[in-house]
């Protein structure tokens, strides 16, 4: 018997009629109706349960009942396909472990009662929203014995469906007669809630246009699951949980590619596949359609693919296969941006970094502020543009080609040239304006400065620097090749002692490189000396390459020798000395920096020549002259004390001074001694912000600390030292500290 047939006979046994078994359960009389009918999918435990209580059955009926039910359940979920039925899910599906996991702990918690749950799967184009979402309902559809059901809404379709449009084809997927489907949308789609309130469906809506096409579609109450994707983020759709895609990591993109191609899956391929990966920008649709290209492609190699993506001019184009391709689902949601959206969009291209923020689109575009953050949410709320944090954004590499082929297209040479140039220059003058909180006799900006961000404190400008240096240093390159050869030179001028405070980045040894080729190009000899000496401080100190740093540095001293430049000649053999340290030659470098004394005190530069100490107890400690280097930084800060030094040299060499004191104390075995040292050292280095000279102050206390036999102090300390430079793991200072833990764990042990 079916279900249908033993629920109108144990109705007819109550003597109840359609109404009164209604008003008895709460379930509607037209539900029970269609349940009698057999014109309705099998009814949710509770309901089932409902109407066995007011029937009051035994407990051989009721379970009679429940027995029908789930056979219905299963012949429904066997019957054959409805016209909503979800499209193919690819069967060499890669990553979104999280997400998926995320969807199914969803899922769990709304069949618990409540509202039916419902997820956004949202992100960029070409980011996987479709294949997540079919994938999950592909998992969980047997969980949801009401169907499940598929539609696509072309969001990014010139006029998208109506959500009563929608209603009518999902109605009609849940086989309720055209006669009785309501007239009007909002009847219909009200229509649409009540029947999911009964079944415990899984509705999928993929490629949402906004929320008014969806929101009018969710369940209210039920057991259903409702998994929606979208270009946008929908932040006017109420108690959704949101999943933002992002592209692969390199593991994913490489694990793609290996399942979507055979030559990826060659061990000699490995390097090539990263490769490849990188060049999609790791993203799912371009590394699918690269995949698929190299597939059907037997006498091509990845390496061969590799170079086929590798110009920028063609890489888009070869993003390409049969009817999918990159470009069109980056049109889709191009076309739905307002025309200043566009603008803005294609100016992008001119900003050399890919991570940028609102005052930095200024410069490209002459808007206010305030109109710029209101066209960059357009272009996160389509997907064209990634939020960074709270006030920085990041566009993906092949937005990036994109927008700038649409520059190309659509605005001329000369105008291109002439903002890219405009940018170029108002972006330099930022970073002098930095720059200059940290050379001597500079500071805060001038009382006129009107720049577009803020620039009033030291610690300001320094955020600003580390934030867009892939900015200003592509600034840089620009300006260079325009043949802006006196800017480049008063821009590395301006930030040479800001990179004191950031020797880890790399970048500062093509910042010195292009100074020293602008200065060759003014003909000028002492600037070339100059950029020379910081080209040398930067191959040594940034990009490790001591011998090269070695080489530079005795040329700038041959050249400022020749002009008679005492104050360069002194610099360069200071930079000599400290390529000779980093290369472990020690007594030379001490040797080096002892004959860059008398240049510098006969130049009368004070600021150079009193750091030349703490340089010199560098050398003695690097040749275990403990003794001698404790008298060596107590004749720099005698020398501070007498001579005219500018606040930052003379800070540099006080915190330089009183933190290796206190690490050489340590050293000694004079434990107490180095505490007491390292706590008047502290303001100091805090004030310096030069996280090396901070490692070494928490590795001086670490060692004194390990003397007196405070083992879980000292290793903290030691720890905090790791942290502090993290971002230097080759440094030395690094080294020593890695060292000075293993002896510690050795000596517990």
């Amino acid at each position: 018997m079916t279900m249908g047939k033993r629920l109108r006979e144990l109705r007819r046994t109550a003597g109840m009629t359609l109404e009164e078994l209604a008003e008895a359960s709460g379930v509607s009389a037209r539900a029970i109706s269609d349940m009698e009918r057999g014109h309705s999918r099998a009814p949710q435990p509770r309901t089932l349960a409902a109407l066995a209580v007011a029937l009051r059955v035994g407990n051989e009926e009721r379970r009679r009942l429940e027995e029908d039910a789930r056979a219905l359940r299963r012949n429904t979920a066997a019957a054959r396909p409805g016209p909503c039925e979800p499209r193919r899910a690819v069967p060499d599906f890669t990553g979104r472990v999280n997400e998926l996991e995320a969807v199914r702990r969803t899922a769990a918690d709304g069949a618990r009662g409540g509202p039916a749950p419902v997820v956004l799967v949202h992100g960029q184009a070409g980011v996987g929203k479709t294949t997540v979402v079919l994938r999950a309902a592909e998992a969980l559809r047997g969980d949801y014995p009401g169907g499940c059901l598929y539609v696509d809404l072309r969001g990014v379709d010139a006029a998208p469906p109506s959500a009563g449009d929608v209603a009518v084809r999902l109605l009609r997927a849940l086989e309720i007669p055209v006669r009785a489907i309501a007239a009007s949308d909002e009847e219909r789609c009200a229509q649409l809630r009540a029947v999911l309130r009964e079944r415990r469906c899984l509705l999928v809506l993929d490629n949402a246009a906004d929320e008014a096409q969806v929101r009018p579609l969710l369940p209210g109450e039920g057991a259903g699951l409702v998994l929606v994707t979208c270009r946008r983020v929908l932040s006017g759709l109420e108690g959704v949980r949101r999943l933002a895609l992002s592209p692969f990591t390199p593991e994913e993109s490489a694990a793609l590619l290996r399942t979507v191609a055979d030559q990826a899956a060659l061990p000699s391929a490995a390097a090539d596949v990263a490769e490849v990966s990188r060049l999609c920008g790791h993203l799912p649709l371009a590394l699918r359609i690269a995949g698929t290209r190299l597939s059907t492609r037997s006498g091509w190699s990845v390496r061969h693919l590799v170079d086929r993506l590798t110009g920028e001019d063609r890489r888009l184009a070869s993003l390409r296969s049969g009817d999918v391709s990159v470009v069109a689902a980056f049109t889709l949601s191009h076309a739905q941006l307002s025309p200043e959206a566009r603008r803005v969009f294609r100016r992008l291209a001119h900003l050399p970094g890919t991570d940028l923020s609102a005052p930095l689109v200024v410069l490209v575009t002459d808007d206010t502020l305030a109109d710029t953050v209101d066209v960059l949410d357009e272009l996160v709320e389509l997907g064209l543009l990634q939020p960074q944090g709270t006030d920085r954004y990041q566009l993906h590499d092949l937005l990036r080609l994109f927008a700038g082929e649409r520059l190309r297209g659509e605005e001329p040479e000369g105008e291109r040239t002439t903002v890219r140039l405009g940018m170029a220059r108002r972006l330099l003058e930022i970073t002098v304006t930095a720059g200059r909180w940290f050379e001597p006799g500079h500071g805060a900006p001038p009382g006129n400065w009107s720049g577009p961000v803020p620039l009033g404190t030291a610690d300001e400008a320094a955020y600003w620097l580390r934030a867009e240096a892939e900015n200003w240093l592509g600034a840089l390159r620009i300006a260079a090749r325009a043949g802006e050869h006196r800017r480049v030179v008063e821009t590395a001028e301006a930030l040479h002692w800001y990179s004191d405070t950031t020797m880890a980045w790399r970048g500062w040894y093509e910042v010195y490189g292009l100074s020293r080729a602008a200065a060759v190009e003014l003909g000028d000899r002492r600037l070339e000396t100059v950029h020379l000496n910081y080209l040398s401080w930067a191959a040594s100190n940034c990009a490790r390459r001591w011998e090269e740093g070695l080489r530079t540095a005795l040329a700038a001293r041959d050249i400022a020798a020749a002009e008679g430049d005492l104050k360069e000649e002194a610099w360069a053999l200071q930079y000599a000395a400290d390529a000779l340290k980093s290369a472990g030659r020690h007594a030379e470098a001490l040797e080096m920096i002892r004959a860059a004394l008398r240049p510098a005190d006969l130049a009368g530069d004070h600021d150079g020549y009193v750091q030349l100490f703490t340089r010199m107890g560098g050398m003695q400690i690097g040749l275990r002259r403990y003794e001698e280097a404790l008298t060596t930084y107590r004749e720099g800060l005698r020398e501070v004390a007498a001579r005219p030094v500018a606040a930052r040299p003379g800070l540099s060499v006080r915190a330089g001074a009183v933190v290796d004191t206190a690490h050489v104390l340590a050293l000694l075995g004079r434990w107490t001694e180095s505490l007491d040292e390292a706590g008047r050292a502290e303001p100091l280095a805090t004030a310096y912000g030069v996280p090396a000279l901070t490692c070494r102050l928490h590795l001086a206390r670490g060692l004194a600390l390990a003397g007196l036999g405070e083992r879980t102090r000292a290793r903290a300390e030691l720890l905090r030292a790791l942290e502090v430079i993290d971002d230097q793991p080759l440094h030395p200072v690094a080294a020593e500290v890695r060292e000075a833990l293993s002896a510690l764990a050795a000596s517990t042990d």
